[in-house]
């Protein structure tokens, strides 16, 4: 594997002593730990022991991949490119840039959309429930009217659906999903 995310809470083993035994048996890749446990000593003894991030619970993903990227780019070999951008038929997200290409069009997007976007992206496929978007682009304590995301999905489209193949799909009564449409829908 490039990157070993785990949990430190495992019902058979510690994830820190687990890791310990895995670099001993010759574990190579970067580990990122999650855990409830807060306490600085938790935090330095995982970091101690071999891994090379410590994410605290509750986390949002947004902050858990941005850690793996980070993670993985400090291990890239001398010379390996970025990872890339997202891409999803003719729709580019390139977060170092932070630039939004559909067709090979610039597309402008507020900091919401450009994260919005990112996350349907990220999860291109898996059909999302407006609570978790709300979560993860809002994030946990968003505590306004929930027409917001409906509001800002009516933006993207506007400015990344313009053309075909739609990417954003409503899955009433669920959530969103950005795919390719199947050949049913188009």
């Amino acid at each position: 594997p490039a990157l070993v995310v785990l949990d430190v809470g495992l019902p058979d083993e510690d994830g820190f002593t687990l890791v310990q035994r895995l670099i001993a048996d010759g574990l190579k890749v970067p580990v990122i730990f999650l855990t409830a446990r807060d306490a600085t000593e938790e935090k330095v003894h995982g970091l101690t022991v071999g891994g090379d991030d410590y994410v605290t619970k509750p986390f949002s993903i947004e902050e858990l991949v941005a850690r793996i990227r980070v993670v993985l780019r400090r291990h890239q070999p001398p010379g390996a490119g970025a990872a890339g951008p997202l891409k999803l038929a003719d729709l580019e997200l390139d977060e170092e840039t932070h630039e939004v290409l559909r067709g090979g069009r610039l597309v402008d997007l507020t900091r919401t959309e450009f994260r919005l976007l990112r996350y349907l992206l990220i999860n291109a496929g898996r059909v999302l429930s407006r609570a978790q978007i709300l979560d993860h682009v809002w994030d946990y304590d968003f505590g306004g009217d929930a027409s917001v995301l409906e509001t800002y999905i009516s933006y993207l489209r506007r400015k990344v659906d313009t053309s075909n193949p739609q990417l954003i799909h409503t899955v009433r009564g669920v959530g969103y999903v950005m795919r390719v449409p199947r050949t049913s829908e188009t």
